[in-house]
C-alpha cells in the first residue's frame, strides 16, 4: 500500500467501497435471497482476513486490551478467535440484508429497556441514541419501523448520505434517514433542533471520530489512550436534548437492543466545556467497555482504533 493511501482517513477508505457494496447487496438481496447470497459474503470476509493484515492486526490488539483490561485472559487473541470476529462480521452483514429486505421480524429482537425510553419515543421531543460500532446498529432500523413508527436520523460522516437514503428508500425504509454531519455548522444544528421539535429522534455512533480532523478527546478505552469524536456530547449540550446509549447485540441467535437513559441534560460554562465533553465521553468509553465483554466478537472497527488519526 502507498504511503498516500495509508495516511488516509479510515471514512476515506470506506466511503466509495461503501456505497457500492450497499449498493450491490441491495440489489443481490432482492435477487437472490440472504440462502443464495451467504456463501459469497463469506468467501469476501475470508478474502479480507487473509490479505488484511492491518485488519487483524487491529483485531488482535482490540481482543488484547479487552482481555488484560478485564482480567479475563480466555479473551486473549487466538487464530480462532481474530477468524471468529471476521465471521462474526459476516453474520452482521448478512443480518443487514434481512433489516434492508424487511425480513427482520419483531419476534426475532427483544429490546432491553429498563429506563423506560419506548415509551418517549412518542414524546413531543425527540431525543439523542448515541450507539457504537458493536454488534449491529441496523437494527436500529427496528425502533423506526417495526415498532412506533417514529422517525429516525441517523447522523453520519459520509458524503454520500443522499445516495444512501435512496437506496435505503428503495429498500423500504420509510421512517429512517441519513443526514451528513461531517461539519456542525449553524444551518445543520437548526435543521437537526427542528427535527427535535417535530418528535423526531437522532442516532449517532460515538467511536468514529470524524473526518477531515474533526473535534475528538482523548480517552482510556480498555486500558489505553483512544480518540472519541465530541460530536455526542457537543450536539446533546448545543440542543439541549437528553441523551441514551443503544447498543444491539446478538445473543443465542437472538438481537437484544438495549436503551439506557445516560444524560438527562448536558450542560457547560466556556471555561469547562472541554472538561465536561472530556468526562462525559470517559463514561461512555468505560461502558462501551463494559458492553464489549458481552459480546467480545461483535466489535467491527477493522482499524488501529488506539492509533492518533492523521489530519
Amino acid at each position: 500500500m502507498s504511503e498516500s493511501m495509508s495516511g488516509r482517513h479510515w471514512a476515506e477508505h470506506e466511503e466509495r467501497g461503501s456505497f457500492l457494496l450497499m449498493k450491490f447487496t441491495a440489489w443481490a438481496v432482492r435477487r437472490l435471497g440472504r440462502r443464495a447470497l451467504a456463501p459469497l459474503l463469506y468467501l469476501i470476509v475470508f478474502y479480507f482476513f487473509l490479505f488484511g493484515g492491518q485488519a487483524r492486526r487491529s483485531i488482535r490488539q482490540y481482543q488484547t486490551n479487552l482481555a488484560d483490561w478485564s482480567g479475563r485472559h480466555e479473551l486473549r487473541p487466538t487464530l480462532k478467535s481474530t477468524f471468529g470476529q471476521f465471521m462474526a462480521f459476516a453474520d452482521a452483514l448478512l443480518d443487514k440484508l434481512d433489516v434492508w429486505n424487511g425480513k427482520l421480524r419483531p419476534e426475532q429482537i427483544e429490546l432491553v429497556d429498563l429506563s423506560g425510553l419506548r415509551s418517549q419515543l412518542r414524546g413531543a421531543r425527540g431525543q439523542l441514541l448515541v450507539g457504537a460500532h458493536l454488534g449491529n446498529l441496523e437494527v436500529c432500523r427496528a425502533l423506526a419501523e417495526l415498532g412506533e413508527k417514529v422517525q429516525m436520523n441517523v447522523l453520519v460522516h459520509t458524503r454520500h448520505a443522499e445516495r444512501f437514503n435512496r437506496l435505503l428508500g428503495e429498500a423500504g425504509a420509510s421512517h429512517l434517514r441519513l443526514i451528513q454531519v461531517s461539519d456542525l455548522d449553524a444551518g445543520v444544528m437548526l435543521q437537526l433542533s427542528e427535527r427535535l421539535d417535530r418528535g423526531e429522534w437522532l442516532a449517532i455512533a460515538g467511536d468514529r471520530v470524524p473526518l477531515h480532523g474533526g473535534r475528538r478527546v482523548t480517552v482510556d478505552f480498555l486500558g489505553h489512550p483512544a480518540d472519541l469524536p465530541q460530536g455526542p456530547w457537543l450536539l446533546a449540550g448545543l440542543l439541549q436534548c437528553p441523551l441514551n446509549l443503544m447498543f444491539c447485540l446478538k445473543q443465542q441467535g437472538r438481537y437484544r437492543v438495549h436503551l439506557e437513559s445516560f444524560a438527562e441534560r448536558i450542560q457547560w460554562t466556556r471555561r469547562e466545556r472541554e472538561q465536561v465533553i472530556r468526562d462525559w465521553a470517559q463514561r461512555y468509553a468505560d461502558r462501551l467497555g463494559q458492553r464489549c465483554l458481552e459480546a467480545p466478537l461483535q466489535w467491527f472497527n477493522f482499524y488501529p482504533f488506539w492509533k492518533q488519526h492523521d489530519d
